[in-house]
């Protein structure tokens, strides 16, 4: 039974870099990957300070989280993640609905979401749509990351 969202403070950072690199380690990336991208699943206190970041717990355990960030007056979600063990459970659906409120409270009439691609099919059934990719290399293989944007 999940509680309701809340706001994250400082002191939920290292928790919600745990979930953060669990969710990844879940597409099976290589550990090398992982290793490389430690600096952007890193939540830091300074990070909760400087943006949005909301919460839900399962069982008195904080289970998943969604961040917000604004980057040229656009609102991006910057992150979504949950634990693996929770995941196909809703709590991702029930994070992501709650950044459309969120979202329409801030003056905003579209979210941007730059996606991990594991993770396209779940914003699409959200309805969200791909605008465009962003293109990058990770180790020398190429990696295409789709951008996405939903209307709240």
């Amino acid at each position: 039974m999940c509680n309701p969202i809340r706001r994250a403070v400082s002191a939920d950072a290292d928790r919600l870099t745990e979930i953060t690199i669990a969710a990844k380690r879940y597409w099976k990336y290589p550990e090398k990957w992982i290793h490389l991208w430690l600096p952007q699943l890193t939540i830091t206190a300074e990070y909760i300070s400087n943006h949005e970041v909301w919460m839900v717990t399962a069982e008195d355990a904080v289970v998943g989280y969604y961040s917000l960030e604004y980057l040229n007056d656009e609102l991006w979600l910057g992150n979504l993640w949950v634990l693996p063990e929770h995941m196909g459970q809703g709590i991702g659906r029930l994070l992501f609905e709650h950044t459309f409120e969120r979202s329409r409270r801030l003056g905003f009439s579209v979210l941007k979401i730059e996606a991990d691609p594991n993770a396209q099919s779940f914003y699409e059934r959200m309805g969200a749509r791909k605008v465009g990719e962003h293109h990058s290399e990770v180790f020398g293989q190429p990696r295409t990351l789709p951008v996405m944007e939903v209307a709240v």
